[in-house]
């Protein structure tokens, strides 16, 4: 257990930081979800999902959740699921 003032400080913000991230990466799998199963499904509603994905991912990265390759990657498998369908 840290006993220095700067390290309890350390633990708390690393925790609020954690639980943020958590949060936002629980956020944007969901969405990715959603998306990946309209695109199996042939719904029209695909491109609106993709767009919505990619936006929160983008996000993700400029706070950043993801390192930028992690989020280009994702979105070109994304983008590549929708072409083929």
């Amino acid at each position: 257990m840290a006993n220095h003032p700067s390290a309890l400080k350390r633990m708390r913000q690393t925790k609020k930081k954690r639980l943020r991230n958590k949060s936002y990466k629980s956020k944007v799998r969901t969405v990715v979800k959603k998306y990946l199963t309209s695109v199996e499904n042939k719904e029209s509603i695909g491109p609106e999902e993709l767009r919505q994905a990619v936006s929160l991912l983008h996000k993700g990265v400029c706070k950043g959740i993801y390192h930028r390759n992690t989020a280009s990657r994702t979105i070109a498998r994304l983008s590549r699921r929708l072409t083929a369908a």
